[in-house]
């Protein structure tokens, strides 16, 4: 639809905001008894919240390459972090901008480009920038995490450290991610045990406020003319530190206890004990880690609210409110001790599952949405919002503008999917595994989550029962009919993922049986 098509009022505009490592269960809308959200918890009163959200890949790399093409990740193909997505495969900005919109990043895609493909077809300028970045236009890309070494010297945050008067070759690190000890010299905040410090940078010059300022500028630049901004923030994402006040705004005492169990520990699924031998979860099975690490991470949720609260004031002054689509949500979680693990990238709900929101004019608002939603929903999403034709033949999601508007489509899934791909995790050698070996899948149903591992045994889980999922009945023979339904399912879902995108349904049918109507004759006597 073009822009002139548009009625007033309608959407027009999409804030497109994400953070990194954002656990489902840390906002107060979500029920954290000690997290004080207003900002998220206000846009969960203005829209929809969906409480049952799941991404495709619980790593950054391959969830955002889902999130960004709509995609599976056995689709897509970019299954680790540092796997280009392969040059060709649209993404969010290829479709909306032939809706008149102009789509920018600002912030992390953990997108890596497919240099050898880019080379081979000759993409150049315009259309090789787009292809470099995940489809989006860089009006300011930042990954984060840029260890001392091997700094990008173009790299836009650290040159605005040096600007505001922060030495060496790597501020972020030696200032945004790092303190100060008692005779002045740095501790690093890859460290965990320096989590409760505060970071040497202002606060108003670290990462959040920054970005955020960023995203404020871009809408102002716009003026009416329409837009996508994927807003990405790199934080709660480790190094966990954060800047004064937030590094002490929550202590010990307000942390939530871990979600796990002895008997978790003593006998572990093969897959799932070689991560807990990982030093991130050895370290977060110790209770001074959690007490320490915790807090800092509530800290940076809350400065991220904060920040979110300046942003849509901006968006009232602006009158943006009312004409854009504002979504929140993250590529993943974080385990931070739960199930004795540490990081992402398995199955639980921490790791899995994350938040979605989605406000914007003339659609529901104050509602909590329990059905089954996947990350890939968005980009057919943001295209049926805007008036466009979603292209179902190439989206492996769906739109979620029916439940936006207050509708309950009879035929939505009931099944929620989860890859992964654990070849570069020192799991997979601590299994004797070669690179093709490291492999699960995940059906999660209204009732049970059941993990496929390539080469062990499964893992079940009923969540109307043990909703904290502590108790692993993949081989307890009683369930055995339940473990082969569910892997049945997740046949069914191999054998029924779109394999064939670069022609819609709608010509296969038209095309069906014209083979004599064109000329053309064969098998006849």
């Amino acid at each position: 639809m073009a822009e002139a098509d548009r009625k007033p009022g309608a959407i027009r505009n999409v804030l497109f905001i994400m953070a990194d490592q954002f656990r489902w269960d840390y906002m107060g809308c979500a029920g954290h008894p000690t997290l004080s959200t207003p900002a998220l918890d206000g846009l969960a009163r203005r829209g929809v919240r969906f409480t049952n959200a799941y991404v495709q890949a619980a790593i950054c790399g391959p969830s955002r390459m889902s999130f960004y093409s709509g995609l599976y990740m056995a689709n897509h193909g970019a299954t680790l972090n540092g796997v280009p997505l392969p040059v060709g495969t649209k993404t969010l900005g290829d479709y909306l901008r032939p809706l008149g919109l102009r789509t920018a990043l600002a912030g992390k895609t953990h997108m890596a480009a497919d240099r050898a493909g880019i080379d081979r077809l000759g993409l150049t300028g315009v259309e090789g920038v787009f292809a470099g970045q995940a489809g989006f236009e860089p009006y300011l890309r930042d990954d984060g995490l840029h260890p001392t070494g091997i700094v990008d010297p173009e790299l836009a945050y650290n040159k605005f450290l040096h600007e505001k008067g922060y030495g060496g070759e790597n501020p972020w690190h030696d200032y945004a991610n790092a303190a100060e000890g008692p005779n002045g010299e740095i501790l690093s905040g890859w460290v965990m045990r320096h989590a409760n410090l505060p970071a040497r940078v202002r606060e108003e010059h670290s990462e959040t406020p920054w970005m955020t300022d960023q995203a404020i500028r871009f809408i102002r630049d716009q003026g009416e003319d329409p837009w996508c901004l994927h807003l990405s923030y790199i934080k709660p994402h480790w190094p966990y530190i954060a800047p004064a006040p937030y590094h002490d705004m929550y202590s010990p005492a307000d942390i939530n206890p871990p979600i796990r169990s002895e008997a978790e520990r003593k006998n572990p699924h093969p897959v799932v004990g070689a991560f807990m031998r990982h030093d991130e979860s050895v370290n977060f099975a110790e209770q001074v880690v959690r007490d320490r690490v915790v807090p800092t991470y509530m800290g940076l949720v809350k400065q991220l609210d904060d920040a979110l609260a300046r942003l849509f004031a901006e968006l009232d002054a602006l009158g943006r409110w009312e004409d854009t689509l504002v979504v929140f949500t993250a590529d993943h979680g974080d385990y931070l001790g739960d199930h004795w693990l540490g990081e992402k990238e398995l199955f639980h709900d921490s790791s899995t599952k994350i938040p979605m929101i989605l406000a914007g004019p003339g659609l529901e608002r104050g509602v909590e949405n329990d059905r089954l939603v996947e990350a890939i929903d968005l980009v057919p999403t943001f295209i049926d919002a805007l008036g466009g034709d979603v292209p179902a033949h190439e989206l492996d999601g769906r739109s979620l503008m029916p439940f936006l508007k207050g509708e309950d489509p009879d035929d939505w899934r009931d099944i929620a999917i989860c890859e992964l791909d654990y070849a570069v995790r020192e799991a997979r050698r601590d299994l004797g595994l070669d690179t093709t070996q490291a492999r699960a899948w995940m059906v999660r149903t209204e009732r049970w989550k059941y993990i496929e591992y390539l080469g062990f045994p499964p893992q079940l889980f009923d969540l109307f029962e043990d909703p904290d999922e502590l108790v692993d009945l993949g081989e307890d023979g009683h369930y055995n009919p339940v473990c082969a339904e569910l892997r049945e399912r997740l046949f069914d879902w191999f054998q029924r993922r779109k394999m064939r995108r670069t022609l819609s349904d709608a010509t296969v049918e038209a095309r069906t049986s014209t083979w004599k109507s064109r000329g053309i004759t064969f098998g006849e006597w």
